[in-house]
């Protein structure tokens, strides 16, 4: 223990945001039990390790990072490690790090606090059963962002791609309930946060009490003082036309839609079992578009598949043009033991050399487009949300509605505040701006192009 009257706790996260958003569940839980959170893990009494489990490089980093903090640790302190790698992996990280005192899966957080007693008097412990009824109904979040706010609406995955880890680490689809989710809008709104991003390992495909997705987000975006809402990670079959007409017709909802195509060939589609085509996909991509005027559309892209072949990779290049991403999480494909990936004979893997360069193409591409989308849209105007301090001094990161990234001269007076913003300048991916106006009005779409500036 420290000399401190209050134990203290170190959580230190990776992966998505639904891990931010657990991490944001498990400081809460522990506040309510005295806990105070500290920003090194060797300032803390109890360090927790929050993983990623779906690639084998998140692992890998995960594991060389305990033998880091073991280093850091006071002699009484307490190392657990929660999240999807402690889900699959349970007794055996136990027996794999000696140092880990305690392995807690996505539904154990509820029982950290009982869990750090026993092991405090020495009882190694693994909390790794899935519970379907765990929606951490009473928990406040402790927040780490003002600005905005991660609320958790379905957890779990039903579809069972033949590549994801999801399933076995999440466990089944279940949504929370309808009244839950609209309660924490707006109680995040009245301590004066304006943007809400709703999460769910598929979110369109929400269903509870009779409502849907499309009632989720018309409900949310109708809680007074929200500005903003987004959503993160759809599944392109689950965008009905009621999820479409929604994102529409309300106001908050932003003009951008992280949707993961992870291949462009249908072949590959089939053996990842996606459950559309590519034809399916670039349609649902066509009528988000047409619903949504200036919609954005960013996604997820795997290269060396099993079996892809050189006309499978060129089609998902194909594809990356036709729709013109603004951008693109690129990956290698990574195999985890128990997926039906996995089990594709050998003669299908592909060649370390061929998937490299290929992935190498597939950046290219990205890049050239997102470049070329960019260049036309200086001299634009748009309402940003101020988020964070740049890296570099003297500078402020701002957001459009778009999910564009914009760096402004500014301060930390700032954060938190909208502006309407001319667009300047740009690297490719992210934007300069100048501040035209300030507080730009709230639930405002992406304001007309003013001429363009000349792009050299």
């Amino acid at each position: 223990m420290t000399t401190s009257d209050r134990p203290t706790v170190y959580v230190e996260t990776y992966g998505c945001q639904m891990n931010a958003s657990d991490a944001e569940l498990m400081l809460g839980r522990l506040a309510e039990c005295g806990y105070v959170a500290v920003g090194r893990p060797e300032r803390a009494d109890v360090i927790l390790v929050n993983t990623c489990a779906i690639r084998d490089r998140a692992e890998q980093r995960v594991l060389g990072r305990l033998g880091e903090l073991k280093r850091h640790m006071g002699r009484d302190a307490i190392l657990g490690v929660t999240g999807c790698m402690g889900q699959r992996l349970g007794p055996a990280l136990l027996a794999r790090a000696a140092h880990v005192s305690l392995v807690v899966g996505p539904d154990g957080y509820r029982s950290l606090p009982e869990l750090i007693d026993r092991a405090r008097s020495g009882a190694r412990a693994t909390a790794t059963t899935f519970d379907p009824d765990e929606h951490y109904r009473g928990i406040v979040p402790r927040r780490a962002d003002g600005v905005r706010a991660w609320i958790t609406v379905q957890r779990g995955c039903d579809y069972h791609c033949t590549y994801c880890i999801v399933p076995t680490t999440r466990g089944t689809e279940r949504s929370r309930p309808f009244a839950d989710v609209i309660a924490e809008a707006r109680a995040v709104a009245e301590q004066g946060t304006t943007e809400i991003i709703l999460l769910g390992q598929t979110v369109n495909s929400y269903a509870a009490d009779g409502y849907d997705f499309a009632d989720l987000l018309r409900a949310v975006g109708a809680v007074p003082g929200i500005r903003r809402v987004r959503f993160t990670s759809p599944h392109p079959n689950d965008f009905s036309e009621r999820v479409i007409a929604a994102m529409a017709e309300t106001p908050a909802v932003c003009e951008h839609v992280h949707l993961p195509m992870q291949s462009g060939s249908t072949r590959t589609l089939r053996r990842m079992r996606r459950r559309y085509t590519r034809d399916g996909y670039l349609a649902c991509a066509d009528r988000l578009r047409r619903a949504i005027p200036g919609l954005a559309l960013t996604t997820d892209i795997i290269v060396g598949f099993p079996g892809e072949t050189d006309e499978d990779f060129a089609e998902t290049l194909d594809a990356v043009e036709q729709i013109g991403f603004d951008d693109a999480y690129t990956f290698k494909f990574s195999p985890r033991d128990g997926t039906p990936a996995t089990r594709f004979p050998a003669s299908d893997t592909i060649p370390e050399p061929v998937v490299s360069d290929r992935l190498e193409r597939l950046i290219a591409t990205v890049r050239r487009g997102s470049r070329e989308r960019h260049l036309r849209l200086l001299g634009s105007r748009h309402e940003v949300l101020v988020e964070r301090r740049a890296r570099r001094g003297g500078a402020v990161m701002a957001r459009t509605r778009d999910f564009k990234t914009v760096l402004l001269d500014g301060d930390a007076s700032m954060l938190g505040r909208y502006h309407t913003v001319a667009l300047t300048g740009t690297t490719g991916s992210t934007f300069t701006g100048v501040i035209v106006a300030p507080h730009g009005l709230a639930g405002t779409r992406t304001l007309p192009l003013a001429p363009a500036a000349a792009a050299g």
